[in-house]
């Protein structure tokens, strides 16, 4: 962790934060107005490291108002209280931002992770990760996490095209996804065989996956010149 802080007022930097703001939560944006939940601000920060990096304003609304917080340092302290669950450490920059009338904001710079996934100690045995779709953070599911892993690992990966994999394909030639699931019931494979492929399918490229809370979707990766036969 770096920590540029300063209780320095200064305009030009009150007015970036500003143009920040205005853009809204997104993909790597995220508001919180306050530190009163540290676990759900760590929650955010992983899905960030896992995904596409992003920056985390606390002192912030969701209807873009900028209050701050009156007692930066503790908000700061609990934050990172919380970050010391969070396997493996994670990476991010924290900034002070002043905004006059004795109240800062704390900006999160969180990169894109080399070692991902990145997971949060719930339990002395359970791990939770997260990833970031659209402008929320995910609670990822094993396949996605599995995905998330071997992707960083930047190896070649080989699978086999057999029945099962054309039987994927004539569905996906036919709907604009799968789910595990679904994939299940048409195939007769067993959970663990069914997620094995779709994970393989996936790291190779010729499947992109969406975490999704009731199941992740599972689409064909559209190449140079192809179109969606989907509905």
């Amino acid at each position: 962790m770096k920590l540029h802080e300063s209780y320095t007022f200064h305009a030009q930097q009150f007015q970036q934060l500003k143009n920040l703001v205005a853009q809204g939560e997104g993909l790597t944006l995220e508001f919180k107005r306050k530190a009163a939940f540290p676990d759900k601000i760590v929650r955010e920060m992983i899905a960030f490291a896992n995904t596409k990096g992003g920056i985390l304003l606390v002192g912030v609304g969701d209807d873009l108002s900028i209050p701050g917080l009156k007692y930066p340092d503790d908000e700061s302290y609990v934050i990172r209280q919380a970050l010391q669950k969070c396997t493996p450490p994670l990476p991010y920059i924290e900034t002070y931002i002043p905004i006059g009338n004795a109240r800062t904001v704390l900006q999160y710079e969180i990169p894109e992770s080399t070692v991902k996934p990145h997971a949060l100690q719930v339990e002395e045995r359970r791990q939770e990760s997260y990833v970031r779709v659209e402008d929320k953070s995910i609670k990822a599911s094993r396949e996605v996490r599995q995905i998330v892993r071997r992707l960083g690992q930047k190896r070649d990966v080989y699978f086999h095209y057999g029945s099962y994999e054309q039987l994927l394909m004539r569905y996906l030639d036919e709907h604009p996804s799968i789910t595990l699931q679904t994939f299940m019931t048409i195939s007769g494979l067993k959970k663990s065989l069914a997620s094995h492929k779709l994970v393989l399918l996936a790291i190779a490229g010729v499947l992109k996956v969406t975490p999704h809370e009731r199941g992740d979707l599972y689409s064909l990766v559209l190449r140079p010149g192809s179109r969606s036969t989907g509905t």
